[in-house]
């Protein structure tokens, strides 16, 4: 065992994982890491990093329909996506060994192997080599999170899959995707596998991003995008049961619905990952749907444990793993503990136009008592957006009517996933749309549209004194 106690011991090493021990390190703290699979964890090697690869290839597919009228000779091009596989596994290759040289660099110690709470201040590793145990002061759970299958669904190497399997085992054979799940990763997914060149047959119990925060005019711009593109959900089909039969799959759905495809796709969303932990040794608990409790801090029942990401939910993405992450090293290392905003957290959806979301939406801010007044700009009429034949989307910004304040904003269209940050940078959300307008902004550039939103909605809702400082 090691005597020499760590100041922090993270299990997992996902996004939030990895910017815990980086963080803590460099403020000083003696920081212990444990992987029991692959270094990166989901986001890195599964997720996030390989999807957003494939929707770069995608667009560019798409793009390459108006190549001619920009005066760029071939096209349209096509997809082939053993070959994209291929591309986003040298990206997660490179990534990964980046993200273990720095950690190595920073003096962060890693250890591969299942870790298990011996009690609160112990951590048993069980590893290739045999059994270590660690001390700690601090600990922190971010063991993320695995599919989550219907029930009664089983996977089907090559056949039946889930997103996780398509990234480790590579591309089945056959054009024929049933892809199921109106999700996220579904929505993205329909997106991606069409462009490169599938022929996809996309089935929903709910509407697409039905149960997300995004105002309407985001998902009806989206729906629009998809539809231009031919690629449609189907709505209303309950799965019932998967078949793998001959060389393909067969969805049966509870109306009696027969569905047929070379293999399938299951995006029907994701799980904690909290069992076998050794949670019962200390004093954290789980929610019924597994997830770890935890307060506003991020501190779980037990003292000195802590948790983030997809194990406490309720949005598993790694955007909030990596906020979690920086709350909770300012937490273990500061006197002055704080807590968790969720909605200050942007939220992304990359598909045939990209979404993007922080903060309230319209029904949340008249939940909390405000009066939201609405700011709206288009990219139909932006230079840039027209240079780049691309001027779907818009600039949606929610301000209380009476301070002013920024409330919520989304950005819809090309490059929302970089321009939403622009509406995270300032804390001091009660003047934030005054320096807003006071900023200076390249032209011509999408993130102009920001200072027109702003600019529209102060004098739509007579906010000038507020926004302009004008009596």
């Amino acid at each position: 065992m090691n005597t020499t106690p760590f100041d922090l011991t993270i299990i997992g090493s996902g996004p939030g994982g990895y910017r815990a021990a980086v963080l803590a390190t460099l403020r000083g703290q003696k920081v212990a890491i444990i992987e029991r699979a692959t270094w990166g964890g989901t986001c890195l090697n599964r997720g996030c990093v390989p999807k957003k690869d494939w929707h770069e290839t995608a667009k560019w597919i798409e793009q390459s329909r108006h190549f001619h009228q920009r005066g760029v000779i071939g096209g349209p091009l096509g997809g082939d996506m053993d070959q994209a596989w291929l591309h986003q596994r040298e990206v997660v290759d490179t990534v990964r060994t980046s993200y273990t040289d720095y950690l190595k660099r920073l003096g962060v110690q890693m250890f591969s192997g299942h870790g298990r709470f011996r009690d609160a201040h112990h951590i048993r590793i069980s590893g290739a080599t045999g059994i270590e145990e660690l001390s700690t002061r601090h600990s922190v759970i971010a063991t993320g999170s695995a599919p989550l299958l219907p029930d009664s669904i089983a996977t089907v190497p090559g056949r039946v899959l889930t997103s996780d399997m398509l990234f480790d085992d590579g591309v089945p054979a056959g054009q024929r995707v049933l892809l199921v799940g109106g999700g996220v990763i579904g929505t993205e997914f329909a997106y991606i596998f069409s462009m490169l060149g599938k022929a996809v047959s996309w089935v929903v119990h709910s509407p697409a991003l039905a149960h997300t925060f995004y105002s309407s005019q985001a998902k009806d711009t989206l729906r629009d995008a998809l539809e231009a593109l031919d690629i449609h959900p189907r709505a209303g089909f309950q799965l019932a049961r998967m078949e793998a039969v001959g060389a393909g799959v067969t969805a049966f759905g509870s109306d009696g619905t027969t569905l047929e495809a070379d293999w399938a796709l299951l995006a029907t969303g994701r799980k904690p990952f909290t069992d076998d932990l050794g949670l019962e040794n200390t004093a954290v608990t789980r929610g019924g749907n597994g997830f770890v409790q935890v307060n506003d801090h991020l501190e779980t029942a037990e003292a000195g444990i802590y948790a983030i990401g997809d194990v406490i939910g309720p949005l598993m993405n790694a955007n909030q793993a990596l906020a979690d992450a920086t709350l909770v090293v300012n937490n273990i290392v500061s006197a002055s503990p704080k807590s968790r905003n969720s909605l200050w957290v942007p939220e992304l959806v990359y598909s045939a136009v990209e979404l993007a979301r922080i903060g309230m939406n319209d029904d949340q801010a008249e939940d909390e008592g405000f009066e939201p007044a609405v700011g709206f700009a288009a990219f139909e009429t932006s230079p840039r957006a027209l240079g780049q034949d691309d001027t779907r989307g818009f600039v949606r910004l929610l301000a209380d009517m009476d301070s002013g304040a920024l409330l919520g904003g989304e950005v819809v269209g090309r490059e929302a996933g970089e321009l939403i940050h622009l509406l995270s940078l300032s804390a001091d959300r009660e003047h934030f749309l005054r320096q807003l307008a006071q900023a200076r902004f390249n032209h011509p550039a999408r993130a102009e549209e920001l200072l027109n939103a702003t600019e529209t909605l102060a004098a739509r809702w007579g906010l000038q004194a507020q926004i302009f400082g004008e009596d």
